[in-house]
C-alpha cells in the first residue's frame, strides 16, 4: 500500500528557445524512468544558418588586417585637466577655430591647443623660450566672481 506510484511516461515536449550563444535544445519527458532527456537540435532554419555564417566571415578578417591592428599602438588614454588663462588668450582659440572652419576644417579647442602643443614641440630649443617668456603669467586658481 505504500508503494510509490510511477507516474505513466507523456509525449510531451519542452522546446527552449534559441539564443545567439547556445544551440536549441529540447527536453524530452517521455523517459521510461521519468528522467528528462535533453539533446541537441542542429539549426534547420535557414535564416539563421546565413546569419551565423556572416557573422563569422565579420569575425575572421584577412591576414593583412590583423597585420595592421597589431602594428597600431593601443589608444593613449585621456585626462581630463582644467587651467586658467587671460580672456585675451580664449579669444585667440575662437578666432583659430574660425579659421580653421574658413578652410573647411572642423577644430575644437582642445585640438587648436594640442595642434599648439605639436608646434612648440617641434621649434628650436630657443624659440620655445621665446614663446614660454612672452606669455603673461597668470594668478591660478578660479577667477574671482564678477
Amino acid at each position: 500500500m505504500n508503494e510509490p506510484i510511477a507516474k505513466k511516461a507523456t509525449k510531451k515536449r519542452f522546446h527552449f528557445p534559441k539564443s545567439a550563444d547556445a544551440p536549441a535544445v529540447e527536453v524530452d519527458d517521455a523517459e521510461p524512468t521519468g528522467t528528462a532527456h535533453v539533446k541537441k537540435v542542429a539549426a534547420t532554419d535557414k535564416k539563421a544558418s546565413k546569419r551565423q555564417t556572416a557573422s563569422v566571415a565579420e569575425v575572421s578578417p584577412p591576414a593583412a588586417e590583423i597585420e595592421a591592428r597589431a602594428k597600431r599602438a593601443k589608444k593613449e588614454k585621456v585626462v581630463r585637466d582644467s587651467f586658467t588663462m587671460p580672456k585675451s588668450d580664449y579669444e585667440k582659440i575662437a578666432a583659430l577655430k574660425q579659421k580653421c572652419l574658413a578652410a573647411g576644417v572642423s577644430a575644437k579647442k582642445s585640438e587648436i591647443l594640442r595642434a599648439g602643443l605639436l608646434l612648440l614641440d617641434a621649434a628650436a630649443p630657443k624659440r620655445l623660450l621665446a614663446a614660454v617668456t612672452a606669455v603673461e603669467p597668470v594668478k591660478t586658481g578660479r577667477p574671482a566672481k564678477s
